[in-house]
């Protein structure tokens, strides 16, 4: 079993495009499991694994390609869509993946093309020791508040969330508490903008450090404009270029097409048949982030490489991992005082009286971005005629 084990983690890694170095030390670190990198080729390439040899058939990856467009995917470069790809066993290069693209979605090539920019330089010791955590609001004015934090160093997603808010203090906390739970420590830096929904975060930060004789409450917690809190700004233009233009756009049509009248019901409804697919498109664009591999920039002080492999093991980068210890009574001391987003994605009774009306007409929980759309248009003046 644990010889079974160990192949499906090393297929696994394969597929997100790791080295066989990577893998050996993940496998290494995380898994307790020693392997050298001769025995990994000859476990990828006894499971037929290759990345130049048995190529994926071209019709086959077309077909995924294009049904990635018909969603978010319309978004990404042919980069980005390599690495999904390879996320789901196709055997494909580049620059098939790029033709692929410029011919069934030219119109979208054309829109990505690129502009060269001067960026500020940005310099961070190492993972954990500053995380930049916001809100993002395009989607807000459809009901759908997504809040995220990012690793200064690494540039990992330590949470990306899709909730009915991004403003109340004790649900952003709830989120921060999952994730020092989870990794059983807090960062030594938190940062984040003026707003009244970051205090109680604060707070957190500054008991969960508390033990630090070199801690400063001023030091923990760092308030600051946009412009200061540049990681997790810069990675919201890659969210809407990978993922949010395309609901801004479904949710404009809705608007052009009435739709959608703005108020309170209707966000609901968009709640209740979008949110879960957009929290897992969430997770998807993070976990694809944290896999691709960061190219090398001018900025000698920034490191490159997969965020994931750069967050987990610093050592091979040459640097330490500032976590700051935290005990368990300390973390359920904590979690006292915040809230766990909601698993109902709307309010309780609309949400019951939509799945009644679905139940009676034969609709059945949509699977896809398609299949939403369909179901709010088809729902929407059903639920709004019962409540009139």
């Amino acid at each position: 079993m644990l010889e079974m084990d160990k192949k499906i983690l090393i297929s696994n890694y394969y597929r997100l495009g790791l080295t066989f170095r990577e893998i050996a030390d993940i496998l290494s670190r995380c898994n307790k499991i020693n392997v050298s990198v001769r025995q990994i080729k000859r476990i990828t390439s006894s499971q037929g694994l290759y990345r130049r040899k048995n190529k994926s058939n071209v019709l086959n990856v077309g077909y995924f390609i294009y049904m990635e467009i018909q969603r978010s995917g319309q978004l990404h470069g042919y980069k980005w869509m390599h690495s999904k790809c390879l996320e789901n066993g196709y055997v494909i290069d580049q620059e098939t993946v790029r033709i692929i693209l410029k011919c069934i979605d030219p119109e979208g090539v054309r829109c990505r093309t690129k502009r060269r920019l001067r960026r500020r330089e940005y310099a961070n010791p190492g993972p954990n020791y500053l995380w930049h955590l916001d809100g993002y609001d395009k989607l807000k004015p459809y009901g759908i508040c997504i809040h995220g934090c990012i690793d200064g160093y690494s540039r990992q997603i330590i949470w990306l969330e899709a909730a009915s808010s991004n403003n109340n203090p004790r649900l952003i906390a709830g989120y921060f508490m999952d994730a020092v739970s989870e990794i059983q420590g807090c960062p030594k830096i938190v940062r984040a903008d003026m707003g009244t929904e970051n205090g109680t975060v604060r707070q957190l930060q500054i008991f969960l450090r508390e033990d630090d004789a070199t801690c400063n409450p001023n030091s923990v917690f760092l308030y600051g404009t946009s412009r200061c809190n540049q990681r997790i700004e810069s990675w919201w233009g890659i969210l809407r270029k990978e993922f949010a233009q395309f609901w801004m756009n479904v949710f404009e049509s809705f608007k052009d097409d009435g739709h959608y009248s703005g108020d309170h019901l209707d966000q609901e409804l968009i709640r209740f048949c979008f949110l879960e697919i957009i929290q897992d498109e969430l997770d998807m664009v993070a976990q694809t982030w944290s896999s691709h591999r960061i190219r090398k920039t001018k900025n000698q002080r920034t490191p490159n490489g997969r965020p994931f492999v750069l967050y987990n093991f610093p050592e091979l980068c040459g640097t330490e991992d500032f976590l700051w210890d935290v005990e368990e009574i300390k973390i359920d001391l904590c979690k006292e005082h915040c809230i766990k987003k909601s698993e109902v994605p709307c309010d309780q009774d609309l949400f019951e009286l939509c799945h009644l009306e679905m139940e009676n007409h034969g609709w059945h929980k949509p699977i896809n971005p398609q299949e939403a759309i369909d179901l709010y248009i088809s729902l929407s003046p059903v639920i709004r005629n019962l409540l009139i």
